[in-house]
């Protein structure tokens, strides 16, 4: 991979170990409205998609209405546990430093709400670490290649040679969509399995690792 220019990464389960807190949240949310609570697995297994394809997918018989209802909810019970932030996993920080220093174009790919990524940014004072960003709530929910899309063009760089770095099936769905090379994380909110399907480059188990590949 040795043109790679641009790597776009996940955010919630890639960068940040955050999983345990959405997955929570997301119960909070449906006790609140009298659903019926997802498992902390079947709660994990959406994270990724954006919010309202992560309700539709739990909850199927959910309208417009109990989606609005239930995202307000959601988000009211991740802004109280946000106000500390979540950490990064082990190596994530001192590593996108030395692919920054390297020259790499860095960005971000998430589920997350601009509003959402947005505050994170500004509490882990790393708001103008990342050349660019795209969230769920201002384009295509993954699998919908747009978000990876839209990067490439604004920074005029092609598929072949960029990377997508993430921990579910939709970061690599994703990819394969934009015809993308694409590198798993094994310790993630989806198994290694079924992250395999979508033949990455290499599926790491320490995110460090990410310097022998690019």
């Amino acid at each position: 991979m040795k043109d790679t220019k641009l790597v776009i990464f996940d955010w919630d389960g890639t960068l940040s170990d955050s999983v345990a807190r959405i997955s929570q949240c997301i119960q909070l949310a449906a006790d609140d409205h009298s659903l019926p609570v997802p498992s902390y697995d079947e709660a994990k297994d959406i994270i990724g998609l954006g919010l309202k394809e992560a309700i539709q997918r739990l909850f199927p018989s959910a309208n417009e209405a109990m989606i609005q209802r239930f995202s307000q909810s959601y988000s009211a019970h991740y802004r109280l546990q946000d106000a500390e932030p979540c950490g990064f996993f082990p190596g994530v920080l001192d590593t996108l430093d030395e692919l920054r220093a390297a020259g790499y174009l860095l960005a971000v790919a998430t589920g997350k709400s601009r509003a959402g990524l947005d505050r994170v940014f500004a509490a882990t004072e790393l708001s103008e670490f990342f050349h660019g960003s795209r969230c769920a709530d201002e384009t295509q929910s993954k699998p919908h290649p747009m978000m990876l899309e839209e990067l490439l063009a604004e920074h005029q760089i092609v598929a072949s040679n960029a990377v997508m770095v993430g921990d579910t099936e939709f970061d690599m769905e994703m990819a394969v969509n934009a015809e993308m090379p694409r590198i798993a994380v094994s310790y993630g909110a989806h198994d290694v399995d079924r992250l395999a399907i979508y033949k990455p480059v290499t599926c790491l188990d320490h995110f460090s690792d990410i310097i022998k590949y690019i």
